[in-house]
């Protein structure tokens, strides 16, 4: 049984091509969304402690966007992704023509264009995954939640409590705005141990 925090070099190497697939993707997806182009850069996957996570992320009390999705059929887990002001004020000015406001007072309009987004990136990582390996995979509605780093990691941390303390986490970067910095994202995915063979296997790298 392959196990969380033991992946190999060749292993990590097949996840990173994963989602460098998902990332243009989902850079696509949302440039169709927003009206402009979008690029991404080559993203970093690895394997991170929650503990760093959220040192990563500003801080256990710094206030993020968390999206929520679980995965089901052929492979089970949960996906997220960890949004912080920097993206979802590209998005606004966006699609919305408004200025990022302070995220304890989002809109409903707001939290629902940040969950559609949220839906577009997680379908384009596991429609990348379902390409490579012919597996059925099925995601639900986006959960959203607006929190302060430790609340929202703390989920995913009860629920798979029992498989380790670290999670696969995939970093990427939107890039090609001119005179501007690139604007990092991080999604964390976690599969049961059963659904992690399979989609090794399945890979040709169990």
């Amino acid at each position: 049984m392959i196990e969380y925090g033991k992946f190999n070099d060749i292993q990590l190497d097949v996840l990173k091509e994963i989602g460098n697939i998902g990332s243009g993707n989902a850079a696509s997806s949302l440039a169709q969304m927003i009206g402009k182009t979008i690029d991404m850069n080559v993203p970093k996957v690895d394997m991170m402690r929650y503990g760093d996570l959220a040192e990563a992320l500003g801080g256990v009390e710094n206030l993020i966007v968390g999206i929520m999705i679980d995965v089901t059929d052929d492979l089970r887990g949960t996906m997220m992704f960890l949004l912080q002001k920097e993206f979802t004020h590209e998005v606004f000015n966006a699609l919305l023509g408004a200025e990022t406001r302070d995220f304890s007072a989002l809109s409903e309009m707001d939290l629902s264009v940040i969950q559609e987004i949220g839906n577009i990136l997680s379908a384009s990582y596991l429609n990348a995954i379902a390409s490579l390996t012919d597996l059925r995979i099925s995601i639900s509605v986006p959960a959203i939640c607006v929190d302060m780093v430790g609340a929202i990691l703390s989920v995913p941390a009860i629920k798979y409590g029992d498989i380790g303390d670290e999670v696969l986490l995939i970093e990427g970067a939107f890039t090609g705005r001119e005179d501007k910095a690139d604007i990092k994202t991080k999604l964390i995915l976690i599969l049961e141990e059963a659904s992690l063979a399979l989609l090794m296997g399945r890979l040709g790298v169990a």
